[in-house]
């Protein structure tokens, strides 16, 4: 998972605007609303989970990525990480309450990463960041290079192993107990720095990026963005009482006005639980939105996999997660008519990673562009030619995220890339990018792209199946009515 600074800064806020202000769907593509082919969901999903399959060793960790080029087989990382743990354990209980597993098959296989993860080592009730997946130890240095790997705790890669270990607690209650053991452990209060009104920036009521535990050190930054990923620790701290309830009225919606970032933001303050928040928005192409740090689809749309954000703030959360939608596809289709889009953080097709994503959708100046060359796209400044956008990246994954906002777009953009690149592979699912300009596709399948398609799937086919564990406790009590209190200025 890609690692950005977040600016530490005071306030709040978001926005409203009416879904019928969204234009329509992109010339000759089909009708936004229409239901997909289940069957070919279906389908999609069994070749993903195999690629989770495919990525699991002998303890029941899923490795980080692995490379489907070869013709000898598949070829497995040996590095896992937090992130990755939890995104195999959620496709395995996807995959049961779909059917693809029998629920024998399903809870063996939850148990096995389970009796993993217990003899991880775990500082301070957190997991390191990466492990050696096929013998459990902590990687010292990294695969293939050598390179010093630093011990390190990240919130919001925790926040995602125990999420996925909450869904297989709900899944196989047998494993509940053992499961709360290792969470009671888990105080999300290690990475908060309290709200501090004489010194906000010192003092910001923000999560801490992670702490090096060979010094005790912790990052520079804090999460200071709502719209982004790290909010499912945020929400996972405020549902267990370990965070107070006023930490989610001191993430920004955007920054201030006055400070630099990607466009001034309009909107106003608004006192929230006795907090005054900026209430800020971006507007683009016409749109009223909250942008992501970056510009990236997974830092919008991957916590609403599990937190029914759009159900619960339908006027706010749902209305800017559709527009976000909305400007990437317009993005691609339109501003740098790739005939493809779908912009989130990848494997580069050519090798690597990078974040990609819709410059002007994220906070961040110059943030994630939607191709390798980084043509970037600010609201405000006149808009490259499309000719400037060559080297294209197009994440599948992106799409699948997508599925609830614009299902029938995101599919035939799916099938458009397995027919005109051959992304798609029945025996592991869509690989991770394709560069739309050259046409090569990714050699690899990441776990947590794959665990993103594959909550997404199982979201569009037994919608609520991995959301369980999030509508009850601390999240009904707790989390759901701060969503219901939002007034995003939109």
């Amino acid at each position: 998972m890609d690692r950005r600074t977040f600016l530490t800064a005071t306030g709040a806020g978001a926005a409203a605007l009416s879904l019928g202000a969204l234009s329509a769907p992109p010339a000759g593509a089909v009708a936004h609303g229409r239901a997909p082919d289940r069957e070919l969901l279906l389908r999609w999903f069994r070749a993903t989970y195999r690629s989770i399959e495919a990525m699991t060793t002998d303890l029941g960790l899923a490795v980080d990525k692995i490379d489907v080029s070869g013709h000898g087989g598949a070829v497995l990382a040996r590095q896992t990480s937090p992130t990755n743990i939890g995104c195999g354990l959620w496709s395995t209980v996807a995959a049961g309450g779909l059917g693809v597993i029998d629920d024998a098959t399903m809870r063996r296989r939850l148990e096995r990463t389970v009796r993993s993860v217990e003899k991880l080592e775990r500082p301070h009730g957190f997991w390191l960041n990466w492990y050696d997946a096929h013998d459990g130890s902590v990687l010292t240095e990294w695969p293939g290079t050598g390179d010093p790997v630093r011990p390190f705790l990240s919130s919001v890669d925790n926040a995602w192993l125990v999420t996925g270990l909450r869904i297989a607690a709900d899944a196989a209650p047998g494993l509940g107990p053992r499961i709360a053991r290792l969470l009671a452990d888990a105080d999300w209060s290690y990475y908060y720095t309290p709200y501090d009104p004489a010194d906000p920036v010192a003092g910001p009521g923000q999560l801490r990026g992670g702490f090096w535990t060979d010094t005790g050190e912790p990052t520079g930054h804090h999460y200071g963005a709502l719209n982004t990923e790290p909010r499912m620790a945020s929400y996972l701290g405020i549902a267990d009482g370990s965070l107070p309830a006023d930490h989610y009225w001191h993430l920004l919606r955007t920054m201030l006005p006055g400070n630099e970032q990607e466009q001034e933001p309009q909107g106003s303050y608004a006192a929230m639980d006795g907090i005054r928040v900026w209430q800020g928005h971006y507007t683009h192409r016409g749109r009223k939105l909250v942008p992501t740090w970056g510009g990236s689809m997974f830092e919008a749309l991957m916590v609403p996999l599990f937190v029914p954000e759009p159900e619960w703030s339908p006027r706010s959360w749902g209305r800017s997660h559709q527009r976000y939608v909305r400007g990437q596809i317009e993005h691609g289709m339109q501003e740098a008519r790739y005939g493809y889009w779908g912009f989130s953080p990848a494997n580069v097709p050519e090798g690597g990673y990078q974040e990609y994503g819709v410059d002007a959708l994220g906070m961040q100046t110059d943030g994630y562009a939607s191709n390798t060359d980084r043509t970037y796209t600010t609201d405000g400044d006149p808009l490259p030619p499309a000719s400037a956008f060559t080297n294209g990246v197009v994440t599948p994954h992106a799409s699948f995220l997508a599925l609830p906002y614009a299902p029938a777009e995101a599919v035939t953009n799916l099938r458009a890339l397995d027919r005109d690149f051959g992304a798609y592979h029945e025996g592991y699912g869509f690989r991770d990018s394709v560069n739309v300009s050259t046409g090569r596709v990714s050699d690899f399948a990441l776990a947590l792209d794959q665990g993103m398609i594959a909550a997404a799937l199982a979201q569009a086919l037994r919608p609520g199946l991995l959301q369980r564990p999030f509508r009850t406790g601390g999240f009904r009590s707790r989390v759901r009515p701060l969503l219901a209190k939002e007034r995003f200025s939109i």
